[in-house]
């Protein structure tokens, strides 16, 4: 078999897997929190026919060598944590973090999961909520005649309660943050989950050491860049035209070589 049909097969597969993933980032462009995914690419083992420097003769070495590539691999896909942009929206239980640092929430099984979307909610028993209806950890209960909420810039949770002139504190939202938040395993609906690739969850309040703070009646959006991802489909497109005429290549010097004996 030409090397090239493989070479060439490789490369295919490879711009296939970053338009997947170009795609994806675009669908989710208005979803709320949503980090864009990054392909990583490596190239594959090289067949050595002369190793760079081989000696020659007795006085002379080579240069270079002579090697032959053997394609592209995909090493994974990369969450970028790049803060998105922020959107006013005058809600008092939509929050963003304005830096580092993940929401806590309960999943149906039990265990917990972490966020950026921050657009709560108050379900049926008073307790604070995402949109999916999972509960926010540490968890925080509204009064059933609570009249006005606000959530400081540190996590602080207040509100009116009856009528009451001054605010009384119902509680703290807490974040987390991990030394590699590239490797939390994305499972959807917003959610990503620690694994050992992530580390360990690390908890603080907002505004403290490396955590961002929160800032009330805002959500933040996606980091998506839209030109830029407009960029690199071109760029992915002219690349598996260029692969693909390489496989049509490759195939004719096949073809003229079989006619020719």
């Amino acid at each position: 078999m030409n090397p090239a049909l493989w070479i060439s097969k490789t490369g295919l597969a490879a711009q296939d897997a970053k338009m997947n993933a170009i795609s994806n980032n675009l669908a989710n462009v208005n979803t709320t929190g949503f980090k864009r995914d990054r392909v990583v690419f490596e190239d594959l083992f090289y067949q050595t026919a002369r190793a760079p420097g081989t000696q020659l003769d007795q006085a002379n070495m080579a240069p270079t060598g002579v090697q032959y590539g053997s394609g592209v691999n995909i090493i994974g896909t990369q969450k970028q944590f790049t803060v998105g942009s922020m959107q006013t929206t005058g809600q008092s239980l939509d929050v963003a973090i304005t830096g580092q640092g993940f929401f806590q929430v309960e999943t149906p099984d039990g265990d917990i999961a972490y966020t950026r979307a921050g657009n709560l909610q108050v379900n049926a028993d008073g307790t604070i909520v995402t949109a999916q209806g999972l509960p926010l950890l540490p968890q925080i209960e509204l009064p059933p005649n609570t009249s006005s909420v606000t959530i400081g810039t540190d996590g602080t949770v207040s509100a009116i309660v009856g009528g009451e002139t001054d605010p009384a504190e119902l509680g703290q939202i807490t974040l987390v943050n991990f030394v590699n938040p590239a490797g939390l395993n994305a499972i959807g609906g917003n959610l990503y989950k620690e694994t050992a690739a992530s580390g360990e969850a690390v908890e603080g309040v907002p505004g403290e050491e490396a955590f961002g703070q929160l800032k009330q009646g805002t959500l933040e959006g996606s980091n998506v860049q839209v030109v830029e991802e407009m960029v690199d489909m071109i760029t992915v497109q002219r690349a598996y035209e260029m692969n693909a005429k390489m496989v049509s290549a490759a195939d004719d010097m096949l073809k003229f070589i079989t006619q020719s004996m």
